[in-house]
């Protein structure tokens, strides 16, 4: 690992994942967990302060990134739940079976390398009757926006830490065996359509 992946990459991250335009679509999502919570791709934090802590006793948090986690570490101080974080990816978790109520991942299923391993073990560690939250960008409608963010993938993936553009998240979370009970889709404002189609979506493991 470079001096851009350590130093310089995970501050891109954290400061790309806090724009208000992203805030904005967390601030949606979150909200909606409940019980004991497994956040996928907690990154630096950005999602704690939108939980709702009425509804929220726990919240477990994996990531890969280490710069990324101690950042989590200093939001996490002041939540009035309890944050455990785990540095690791989400392709193996530290989880029983049906150990979770609610699995929430935002704007992280575009880069886990293995994403469909990873939500079979989201499915794996969520509750019957749980609920499995996304808020993802991914891939657009259109077919010439479609060519456009395949022939910038390998790019865009080089760029910022593994991040696809053109991944289906509705195909993805169906596959998984997931049943959507709703999802909603659309373009982010100011942002480049290219990595702006974001979908939110709620499921439940069939």
């Amino acid at each position: 690992m470079g001096f851009y992946d350590r130093h310089i990459l995970p501050r891109l991250i954290d400061w790309a994942c806090g724009m208000e335009v992203m805030q904005a679509q967390r601030q949606r999502a979150v909200p909606l967990a409940r019980g004991t919570v497994l956040e996928v791709g907690i990154g630096s934090g950005h999602n704690l302060p939108f939980y709702d802590a009425s509804r929220v006793q726990r919240v477990i948090g994996v990531d890969p990134g280490e710069t990324l986690l101690a950042m989590a570490r200093e939001r996490s101080a002041a939540m009035p739940f309890t944050v455990d974080l785990h540095a690791r990816g989400c392709e193996s978790l530290p989880l029983e079976n049906a150990s979770v109520d609610t699995v929430l991942v935002t704007f992280a299923l575009c880069t886990i390398p293995g994403v469909e391993t990873a939500l079979g073990e989201m499915r794996r560690v969520l509750r019957p009757g749980g609920q499995f939250i996304f808020c993802e960008h991914g891939r657009a409608p259109e077919p010439g926006l479609q060519r456009w963010q395949d022939r910038l993938d390998p790019l865009w993936k080089r760029c910022f830490g593994g991040c696809h553009l053109n991944r289906d998240m509705g195909a993805l979370v169906r596959g998984a065996g997931f049943t959507l009970e709703r999802m909603e889709a659309g373009y982010l404002p100011d942002t480049p359509r290219i990595a702006g189609y974001v979908s939110l979506g709620i499921a439940h493991a069939t």
